[in-house]
């Protein structure tokens, strides 16, 4: 697999909800699709809500790390009478396998939705090896000794004229 996922909240989020009874807390991460076309890989990852100035995107050693933040628009004073939507700092790391190119890795925001396009690197791409033929001494195929034997002394008695 190229693509291999971190997210150092998901234990934390599933040990809360083991507390809690059950009880079903918000998720902190960003939902994530991951997929091969081609010669390029696709992330999409979810983040509604968020600002793309509000998201930084790092690539270093082939971990790519999406820091988004999603504000509350809650003032002081306000009184919350429900409150589901996760706010706050949300990160999620993407190691990379060496058959992927980081450093030609693209990235658009549009509608809620961050795309990565990462192409594969080029010393991973399949690539067809030439054989190279060797040539080798012709000799007869399927004929008894003895009949090689009469072969070579006819082949003699012709280079020496006899």
């Amino acid at each position: 697999m190229a693509l291999m996922r971190f997210d150092p909240f998901r234990d934390f989020d599933r040990l809360t909800q083991q507390m809690l009874g059950g009880v079903e807390t918000p998720s902190r991460v960003m939902p994530m699709e991951a997929f091969r076309r081609g010669d390029e890989f696709t992330v999409l990852l979810d983040m509604p809500g968020i600002s793309p100035d509000d998201v930084d995107l790092t690539v270093e050693n082939n971990v790519v790390t999406i820091r988004g933040e999603r504000r509350s628009p809650r003032q002081e004073g306000d009184e919350v009478i429900v409150d589901e939507r996760p706010h706050g700092t949300f990160v999620r790391q993407l190691f990379l396998g060496d058959n992927l190119d980081s450093g030609k890795l693209q990235a658009s925001y549009d509608q809620g939705v961050l795309s990565l396009m990462i192409p594969v690197a080029e010393e991973s791409k399949p690539r067809r090896v030439q054989i190279a033929a060797q040539q080798q001494q012709s000799r007869a195929i399927g004929t008894s000794q003895g009949e090689q034997a009469g072969q070579q002394e006819q082949r003699q008695a012709e280079t020496t004229g006899a």
